[in-house]
């Protein structure tokens, strides 16, 4: 099965419970989360990240790399508006990719589409999973990884990407905002596969971080 796809990164959330600092900027290893999530889906066609003009840097650092996809820095309209909101402005950043051929007045992209948060540091083998789950459930139309405790993960998951578009354009640019990604996806037929490891754990607060081996940045 075709394992092309574009990817959509959230990364403009309020980090309220990190005072503020940017989840996307925090550094492990040397390398800012929104870099680990850009180099994860690397082997993307195209890239939207969906976040604060201050993460150009980082998308700059992502392009000088050897082979790097288009990756484009968008922001969900209002911004904060939430996860949803933030997915339809990815997608529809990723269609007016430049110099792209178009179908049918549409823009051909591939045929799948990740969606990650920017917050996930052991994200690394995440794209790989969600991929051999399309292979083994062709028929369904969204791929939601399960973790250790039986959580459903909406934003590490795999769409068809038409499907994706299908379900966006059931609401309207108000409706997504505040809008949870399970009821925009709710529709969507959905295999559901448990990850061979704990790659959706998430940074929400210091105590997070400091589990991870990310330090608090210095005043």
């Amino acid at each position: 099965m075709d394992r092309t796809f574009d990817a959509v990164i959230l990364a403009g959330g309020r980090s309220s419970r990190l005072s503020g600092t940017p989840k996307a900027l925090l550094r492990l290893e040397g390398k800012s989360l929104l870099l680990r999530t850009l180099e994860a889906v690397c082997r993307a066609q195209r890239i939207a990240v969906v976040g604060p003009g201050e993460l150009a840097g980082e998308l700059a650092t992502f392009r000088r790399g050897a082979g790097a996809p288009e990756a484009v820095l968008t922001r969900e309209d209002p911004p904060f508006a939430g996860p949803a909101a933030g997915i339809a402005a990815g997608v529809a950043a990723l269609d007016q990719g430049s110099g792209k051929e178009h179908d049918g007045g549409r823009p051909r992209g591939a045929g799948l589409t990740l969606i990650l948060a920017c917050d996930m540091p052991a994200a690394g083998r995440l794209p790989e999973q969600l991929l051999d789950a399309v292979a083994a459930a062709p028929s369904a139309r969204l791929w939601l990884p399960v973790d250790a405790g039986g959580r459903i993960q909406p934003l590490a998951c795999c769409a068809d990407s038409r499907a994706l578009r299908e379900a966006l354009a059931r609401f309207t640019a108000a409706d997504l905002q505040g809008l949870s990604v399970r009821k925009l996806i709710a529709d969507l037929p959905a295999a559901r596969f448990p990850l061979a490891a704990a790659a959706t754990d998430d940074v929400d607060t210091w105590e997070d971080a400091g589990r991870f081996g990310i330090a608090r940045p210095a005043p």
